[in-house]
């Protein structure tokens, strides 16, 4: 298993900067894609249904939804790791045994998070002193969003186990497929059937839908270890509680800095819907940076988990100096594009004066603080990589939280 599917990018031999590029520019290009979704539904909502409409799909709702989202999807990120592993080490049972817990691990969480989402909208939303004008559309997105969680999850999940077999080109090919569909969707939805904030939900959640059965699609007919049979889905317990020794304290780290959030967005809220519109269009801006970075980071784990399992220790500290360049980089040109653009961008999503205003200041006073991030980012995901999942927690904690 040395040699990766259909010519993808060798994780374990030769350049390790042309490999890590090799690898990592498709997950950039897919997480670009995947921010697209609710930047595509924050402008046709903007567009079409006002102000009001945009406040709720960029603003409490969606503090609430990457809190649990990005809790769970760390809480997955332990199969990967173990998978990746065991890929690397040509462990071949234990990398069929790893795949088949993930799978139904993703299931069970995805179940789990469209209970928490529709059951409990309202009063999460009121916890976060959402205006009242932008209640009820706070609560149909986020329960129409929750709705589709077990194929994100599943998405997620089966995206994690091909990237750590070292193909990271189709997921992005099926992201393409599915972000035409979502674009589609939104207008008909919103424009169209005028369904509002509901329907952009709904759009999204119908994609993710696509995209987790193409995801099946291919585990159940991809050679080799990792192809899934529907027969052998069960839990593994020691490959369980191994994954969740990983992935939990991944998982609280994005819990902690998702409530970092949730306690911004609720101020945010006390100064009035102009403002949480205003906020609502930086963050979906913002939201192009974190994707990318944990691209970068996705990168570094999965490189640092397969040289791990193959005890290729030196080949480690390559990859993370080369991580590091990659971030460093990267953080530097989205600051300068971010502030050099931000009266461009501000006015793509709506024409009221006072939301633009303050959009801009919002833009101009945090442009520069990005490449601030890139050594939590970057060191967190070679130890998470490594198995060693609980000083991450502590250096998110201190270096991004407090």
């Amino acid at each position: 298993m040395a040699k990766t599917l259909r010519g993808e990018a060798d994780l374990l031999h030769g350049p390790v900067l042309q490999n890590m590029l090799r690898f990592a520019l498709p997950i950039l290009a897919g997480t670009l894609l995947q921010q697209l979704y609710s930047m595509v539904d924050a402008v046709v909502v903007g567009q079409f249904v006002g102000k009001t409409a945009l406040a709720a799909v960029g603003g409490s709702a969606v503090a609430i939804i990457n809190l649990l989202l990005n809790f769970f999807v760390g809480l997955c990120s332990g199969a990967a790791i173990v998978v990746a592993q065991y890929y690397g080490a040509h462990d071949h049972e234990n990398v069929s045994r790893a795949v088949h817990t993930a799978a139904l691990l993703a299931v069970w969480v995805g179940a789990i998070m469209t209970v928490i989402g529709v059951c409990f909208a309202p009063g999460l939303l009121s916890a976060l002193d959402t205006p009242e004008d932008t209640m009820q559309y706070s609560i149909d997105y986020m329960r129409w969003y929750f709705a589709g969680m077990i194929p994100t999850m599943i998405y997620n999940m089966g995206s994690s186990i091909l990237r750590a077999m070292g193909d990271s080109k189709r997921p992005l090919y099926f992201l393409l497929l599915c972000t035409g569909v979502n674009t589609v969707l939104d207008l008909l939805c919103v424009a169209v059937l005028r369904l509002e904030v509901a329907g952009a939900a709904i759009a999204t959640s119908l994609s993710q839908l696509i995209c987790a059965g193409l995801v099946i699609w291919v585990l159940l007919r991809i050679p080799g270890d990792c192809r899934l049979h529907m027969s052998e889905l069960r839990f593994d317990s020691v490959l369980l509680r191994r994954m969740t020794a990983i992935g939990l304290p991944a998982g609280l780290a994005t819990i902690m800095y998702s409530v970092a959030n949730v306690i911004i967005q609720k101020a945010i809220n006390l100064l009035g819907t102009d403002t949480a519109a205003a906020w609502s269009i930086y963050w979906k801006l913002d939201g192009f940076y974190w994707p990318v970075s944990n691209a970068i980071g996705i990168t570094v784990m999965t490189f640092a988990g397969q040289n791990y399992g193959a005890r290729q220790l030196d080949r480690i500290t390559s990859v993370i100096r080369t991580g590091m360049w990659m971030h460093v980089g990267f953080s530097a040109l989205f600051s300068a594009l971010l502030f050099l653009t931000r009266g461009l961008t501000v006015r793509f999503f709506t024409d009221d004066t006072n939301v633009m205003a303050e959009g801009s200041r919002i833009i101009t006073m945090l442009a520069f603080f990005y490449p601030t991030f890139c050594c939590v980012e970057v060191l967190s995901s070679a130890m998470r990589g490594c198995g060693r999942s609980v000083m991450p927690t502590v250096l998110t904690l201190f270096g991004t939280c407090l």
